[in-house]
């Protein structure tokens, strides 16, 4: 057993600047039978160690399947991430983890899937994407919805085109400020919806991104009919712990570290956009 209190070295493999100020890291951990029992599931995250600065929780967005290194895209917002900035290949950071349940890959088996991002809100939800992708035959069509401020902010655009090549797949993408070569929708990822012909019957949605956008995708959802257990969400606090014991990502009576960070809607329905939670 791996005390999930105790950072494990972990080696940067790789290093690649998705924007400017957004970049990733591939890790392998330091010790090989780590590394080796080391699992996750789409959803989850590390918590991850810039010693001698701080901890910071960062979703891991490759496949399960990919045994031999794992990824984290971060967005420079703070003291730990700038520091994770300078970082090159063969620097270590501490890995605790990982922590938190995953996305309803079990719900989803056989059914349509809508997946609606906002943002680097689309970093939770890239390794469920790529889960489906590469076991496309358990799964119904696949809609990827993906917003971005700026057109500027997209990553991974070459990823999206590849992906929009994938029988059954459909990608839609939305910027609220378009720039002169963007090919795509002006406007809010929330407008994309109504394009989108969903069955509602055996469609399940998973949202992640700013909370007001998830709560107008939300609304739109329920409007059309979709039930409030088809509805997924990733949630963002500020975790410092990743197993419920300090209080911070408290959500009601939710620990979104431990309870989530995905939640279906059912179970936060009384509690998210509420004031104070």
């Amino acid at each position: 057993m791996f005390d999930p209190h105790v950072p494990h070295l972990a080696i940067i493999d790789k290093r690649v600047q998705e924007s400017p100020t957004i970049f990733s890291l591939r890790l392998q951990y330091e010790d090989t039978d780590r590394q080796e029992a080391f699992e996750f599931a789409p959803g989850q995250f590390n918590m991850v160690s810039l010693f001698g600065v701080g901890e910071v929780a960062i979703s891991i967005v490759n496949d399960p399947e990919d045994s031999h290194f794992f990824d984290h895209t971060i967005r420079v917002v703070g003291r730990v991430t700038k520091g994770l900035e300078k970082l090159q290949p063969g620097d270590r950071v501490g890995i605790r983890g990982p922590f938190g349940r995953g996305w309803p890959i079990d719900e989803a088996m056989g059914q349509d899937v809508l997946l609606v991002t906002g943002g680097l809100g689309c970093a939770p939800l890239v390794s469920v994407i790529r889960y489906l992708l590469r076991r496309r035959d358990h799964f119904g069509h696949i809609h990827i919805l993906q917003g971005v401020k700026h057109a500027d902010d997209l990553i991974w655009r070459e990823q999206y085109e590849a992906w929009s090549k994938d029988h059954g797949v459909n990608v839609l993408l939305a910027a609220d400020v378009a720039s002169r070569d963007w090919p795509w929708q002006q406007g809010l990822v929330t407008e994309l919806i109504n394009q989108v012909n969903l069955r509602l019957e055996r469609t399940i949605t998973m949202l992640c991104g700013p909370e007001m956008m998830m709560l107008a995708a939300i609304a739109q959802l329920r409007e059309l009919g979709l039930a409030d257990h088809k509805i997924w969400l990733s949630m963002e606090r500020n975790m410092h712990c990743g197993y419920g014991q300090c209080g911070h990502c408290q959500v009601g009576p939710h620990f979104v570290c431990k309870d989530g960070p995905v939640f279906c809607y059912s179970e936060l329905a009384d509690f998210f956009g509420a004031k104070g939670f």
